[in-house]
């Protein structure tokens, strides 16, 4: 079965390490990888608690390997995002332009350091 990205295809859980979870396909010989990351939305601190051996999956194909023809899979690519996209936090900056304190612009300070270097002259 040739495999694309963008593919949905059905498999299970043949093997999980730390990193990520085996999955072999319906209908094939060939295993693909979920990275820990493409499992679910958030933080994932243990794969056992999302995965688990024999546990038949839906999965998207992210990316095929050109050299070594590894198959990078996702779970989380078909899962919705809780997240309304439509909501945008505007950014607040903080600014003292109100203020005035800080540096006098050099115009106003000239005149003084003028009378300085006289005074030091003499």
């Amino acid at each position: 079965m040739d495999f694309y990205i963008g593919q949905i295809v059905t498999g299970k859980i043949s093997g999980i390490r730390p990193y990520g979870a085996f999955v072999k396909f319906d209908h094939t010989n060939q295993q693909g990888l979920i990275h820990i990351s493409e499992c679910q939305h958030g933080y994932v601190s243990d794969i056992n608690q999302v995965l688990s051996i024999g546990q038949p999956v839906k999965v998207k194909v992210l990316n095929i390997d050109e050299y070594t023809q590894k198959i990078s899979l996702s779970l989380r690519a078909l899962e919705p995002l809780n997240i309304d996209p439509t909501i945008v936090r505007k950014k607040h900056y903080w600014t003292n332009y109100h203020q005035q304190i800080g540096f006098q612009t050099i115009a106003k300070i000239k005149p003084q350091w003028l009378q300085e270097i006289e005074s030091d002259m003499k």
